[in-house]
């Protein structure tokens, strides 16, 4: 089989064989830029192995291109990288691999074009592309991977045990290329995970985050999340969502299972937005039901609360995940803590002070908010998905309505406490933050519009009731 290249991808071939030849040596096209290329996958990444010195084939590479192009050098990798026509093109010498039980860092060893592909993770990424310049664009493929791709499976090229045993993160991989391309993994390979799940204690939690947020941002999430939970190694490291599994029976109520009911939101998220954080807020939203579940006679199960208590859960879950504490994590908390609101003002009539609190509440996120109620509403039972879609509706044009209005959103108060402290001549304390909450209040409800001359107005009346005296006219404020 022999592959027919775009012209930029390959005249970089063409230079890197070219560069090989002038060194002697034999290099080779590897992994995920061959298997993607057969799946007409997009790719800008290319990596190249070579029986030689990795290093020294980059700077040869380079310096066809230009002689002043960068290379990125890693030594204590043996690998090099630059960048070219958009491309990330990085190399390294054919090796062998040896591990020992307790670290998944192999001590590594020169080694030959089969032995670096003996040492892949699956079949479909031990595909080669020989860029001699005898056989230049011919397959090299050992294990079958061009048939693993045709019958989509992911299969190891070794005993899948030892394959696993190695380097845990590869159960990981199988299960992120199987969310990711849509493909089965082969039963052998499968069965192979449960019995070792433990030993993915032995990795960093970067190194297995950073594959769980691949498999989140897979086109389908819930593939990967039901391989995590069936292989056990969903229980290494996220309980709280392994805790969300199960049905509990009382007078034969029983309530919808929390983790398949979470996944189907997770992939009813998916359909609509990329947001790796979204879809963060769609895992945790009834991250907290498990403790808060409750069972009350004459209603049935309860989960009073749940959306407070997942909110405080979340820096400690992205914590100990070693997820990013910053404005990310604050987007998921906001979302679990408010994903019930929109649907509980369809339970009663709309008022416009529930939604302008809504909009003040959620801000900037306020429609990140509504996709995830959106996704929320599952159900086996079709009349109720529809009624509580087109109650979803409703909401959503009120919230148009007034936010056309009155200007909620990242509400800012006209009349700040500065200027509070300004006309009545006093100092940071318990009345301005009266007047301030007042204010904000009567926006909110709306009893007064969300104008200047208002707002000032109201002020002055409200901090004659608590026993302040005007000392400066506001208009002098500015001045």
């Amino acid at each position: 089989m022999s592959f027919i290249f775009q012209d930029t991808e390959k005249k970089i071939l063409e230079v890197v064989s070219k560069a090989a030849s002038s060194l002697g040596i034999q290099a080779y096209a590897i992994g995920g830029y061959v298997r993607d290329k057969l799946l007409n996958r997009p790719s800008k990444d290319i990596d190249i192995t070579c029986v030689g010195n990795g290093i020294e084939l980059a700077q040869a590479s380079a310096k066809i291109f230009n002689p002043k192009l960068k290379v990125n050098i890693y030594k204590n990798f043996g690998t090099a990288m630059f960048k070219i026509h958009g491309w990330d093109i990085e190399f390294v010498g054919a090796r062998k691999e040896s591990y020992r039980a307790e670290s998944r860092n192999p001590e590594i060893e020169a080694g030959t074009l089969e032995e670096d592909q003996l040492r892949r993770d699956f079949t479909i990424n031990a595909l080669a592309i020989d860029l001699s310049l005898e056989n230049f664009g011919q397959l090299i493929d050992p294990f079958n991977g061009v048939t693993d791709l045709k019958n989509k499976i992911i299969k190891t090229p070794l005993d899948a045990h030892v394959t696993f045993n190695d380097d845990p993160l590869r159960m990981m991989r199988a299960i992120r290329f199987a969310s990711q391309l849509g493909f089965d993994i082969d039963s052998n390979t499968l069965k192979a995970i449960a019995p070792l799940s433990k030993r993915l204690q032995i990795l960093s939690q970067e190194r297995v985050t950073d594959e769980l947020n691949k498999i989140i941002l897979s086109p389908q999430p819930s593939i990967g999340f039901n391989l995590l939970f069936e292989t056990k190694l969903l229980h290494q490291f996220f309980p709280e969502m392994v805790a969300l599994h199960g049905v509990k029976m009382v007078e034969n109520f029983g309530h919808k299972d929390n983790f398949y009911h979470t996944i189907q939101v997770l992939d009813n998220v998916a359909k609509v937005s990329d947001d790796l954080w979204l879809r963060w807020a769609a895992i945790l939203h009834d991250i907290a039901k498990p403790p808060t579940q409750k069972f009350e006679d004459g209603h049935g199960w309860t989960f009073h609360g749940h959306e407070v208590l997942g909110s405080k859960w979340v820096p400690r879950i992205f914590k100990r995940l070693k997820l990013p504490l910053n404005e990310k994590m604050k987007f998921v908390q906001k979302m679990v803590y408010l994903h019930l609101r929109p649907i509980s003002l369809t339970k009663e009539n709309i008022t416009d002070s529930a939604i302008r609190r809504l909009i003040f509440d959620a801000g900037d996120d306020i429609e990140p908010l509504m996709i995830l109620c959106e996704a929320d509403i599952t159900s086996k039972n079709q009349k109720k998905v529809q009624r509580y879609t087109e109650n979803l509706k409703i909401v959503k044009q009120k919230i148009k309505e007034v936010e056309e209005r009155d200007r909620i959103r990242n509400w800012q108060p006209l009349v700040d406490g500065e200027m509070i402290m300004y006309i009545f001549q006093i100092k940071p304390g318990r009345e301005v933050g009266i007047l301030k909450n007042q204010l904000k209040e009567a926006v909110l409800e709306g009893d007064i519009p969300n104008e200047y001359e208002s707002s000032i107005e109201f002020i002055l009346k409200k901090g004659k009731e608590i026993g302040l005296q005007v000392v400066n006219q506001p208009s002098d404020y500015a001045n």
